[in-house]
C-alpha cells in the first residue's frame, strides 16, 4: 500500500539580530530556552520539520533559522527560496529592531514573492516593564503593508508563551492556501480561465 506524502511547507524566520529567532526555533524543535549567558553562537542554517493536522489535513512545517548568519549575503538565495511562510520577528522592547522590519519585509518580497507573511513581537515578557512597541505601531505598520501581512502574534520565548499557538496559525493559513491553490488549479484544469485583474462574468462558474 503507497504511502500519501505529507505536503511540506518552509518557513523562514527574518529579522534583526537579537530578537529570539534563534529562540523561537528552539522552542519549536524541543519547547526549550537557553539564556544570553549560556548561548553558544551557532553558524550555518539549520531547519526542522514538525507535523501539524488542520482538520482532515496533514502538513509538515519546516522550520529555517539562519543560525547568526543573518549579515551573510551569500545565504540569501538558499535561505528564502521556495519559502511558503516568512515570520518577521522583532523584540517587542526593541523599538529599533521593529523599525528595520520594512527591509526584511522587502527582502522576502523579492526573493520570496509567493511567501504568507507573519508577524511576530517577541519578548512578551518584557513589554510590561518597558514597552516600546506599542499595538498601535504593530497596526500602523500592518496598515502600511497593504495587506500583505497575513497575522500577527506576541511570544515570549523564555516563558514558552504564544509560540505553539502561532505555529498552530500558521499551519491553518497554508492549509487554507493550499486548498485556495488547488481549487484555482482545478477549474483551470476544466477550462476556466481566472485573472486577478479580469472581473468575473456571468458566464463565469465562481460559485
Amino acid at each position: 500500500m503507497a504511502t500519501t506524502k505529507i505536503p511540506e511547507q518552509k518557513v523562514i524566520l527574518c529579522g534583526e539580530y537579537g530578537v529570539g529567532k534563534s529562540s523561537i526555533f528552539r522552542r519549536f524543535t524541543n519547547n526549550t530556552f537557553v539564556t544570553a549567558t549560556d548561548r553558544q553562537s551557532t553558524l550555518g542554517l539549520d531547519h526542522f520539520d514538525k507535523i501539524y493536522t488542520v482538520g482532515d489535513k496533514t502538513l509538515k512545517l519546516q522550520l529555517w533559522d539562519t543560525g547568526g548568519m543573518e549579515r551573510v549575503a551569500s545565504i540569501t538565495s538558499s535561505y528564502y527560496k521556495f519559502a511558503e511562510a516568512a515570520i518577521l520577528v522583532f523584540s517587542l522592547d526593541n523599538v529599533s529592531s521593529f523599525h528595520t522590519l520594512s527591509q526584511h519585509l522587502l527582502d522576502v518580497v523579492t526573493y520570496a514573492e509567493n511567501a504568507k507573511i507573519f508577524l511576530c513581537g517577541n519578548k512578551s515578557d518584557l513589554e510590561g516593564s518597558k514597552p516600546q512597541v506599542t499595538d498601535a505601531d504593530i497596526e500602523t505598520f500592518c496598515e502600511h503593508c497593504h495587506n500583505l501581512i497575513s497575522g500577527t502574534y506576541k511570544t515570549s520565548c523564555k516563558l514558552g508563551v504564544g509560540i505553539e499557538e502561532m505555529f498552530t496559525d500558521i499551519a491553518c493559513h497554508l492549509v487554507e492556501s493550499n486548498r485556495s491553490r488547488l481549487e484555482l488549479q482545478s477549474m483551470e484544469k476544466h477550462g476556466f480561465k481566472i485573472s486577478p485583474r479580469e472581473e468575473p462574468t456571468e458566464d463565469s462558474c465562481l460559485c
